[in-house]
């Protein structure tokens, strides 16, 4: 059994205003920086090989916790297409049933000129594989829709409804994957500090 522990990065400004980030390569901020400086990879992690999405604010996280990460772009967020920038409460009250009825697709859900959560299952499973085939564990510095998208996997959760778990800030998420690079749950939320929250 190989293990994956997923890290979603520090937050930025668009964070705290809730503005949708997708591939917008927008960097943690001070106060951000300056919480991260204390998170702690659990012991067991140790020795873990590190990988990260691309993006500044999953690299610049990573190299805070201590990784030397590999830039995997896999493991970049969803593609948001015209919505970047954007706020899900703004999308709502603008687009009204319309967004109501994209949101009810779940993994087939998509924004104009952007991907799926199911196209974001599609480019993880090849990666999953590779890690599972390796046999060494993994800690992934990423996003919150690639999270999702791993424990959507992980549980069969299509994505409609509510979520079997809340992806909190300042906390790692465990999976196992099998011979297949299919993952299964661990642990979700394991704090990195005693006091991991959401922005």
């Amino acid at each position: 059994m190989t293990r994956l522990l997923m890290i979603r990065h520090a937050a930025t400004p668009w964070n705290w205003s809730k503005r949708i980030q997708g591939l917008s390569d927008i960097p943690i901020d001070d106060d951000a920086r300056h919480e991260a400086t204390g998170w702690l990879i659990p012991d067991d992690f140790h020795g873990a090989l590190w990988a990260s999405s691309p993006l500044k604010r999953a690299v610049e996280t990573a190299r805070l916790l201590g990784g030397a990460p590999r830039e995997e772009q896999r493991l970049i967020e969803m593609n948001w297409g015209e919505w970047e920038g954007d706020t899900l409460e703004s999308l709502r009250q603008r687009l009204g049933a319309a967004m109501a009825e994209n949101e009810d697709r779940g993994l087939d859900f998509r924004p104009p000129g952007g991907e799926s959560p199911r196209d974001l299952q599609d480019r993880l499973r090849p990666w999953l594989l590779e890690i599972a085939t390796s046999g060494t564990d993994t800690i992934a510095v990423t996003h919150k829709g690639v999270i999702r998208a791993v424990m959507a996997l992980a549980t069969g959760w299509d994505m409609t409804g509510k979520a079997p778990a809340r992806v909190l800030n300042g906390a790692g998420h465990i999976f196992s994957l099998d011979g297949q690079g299919n993952p299964a749950v661990v642990r979700l939320n394991v704090p990195l500090t005693e006091e991991a929250g959401e922005p």
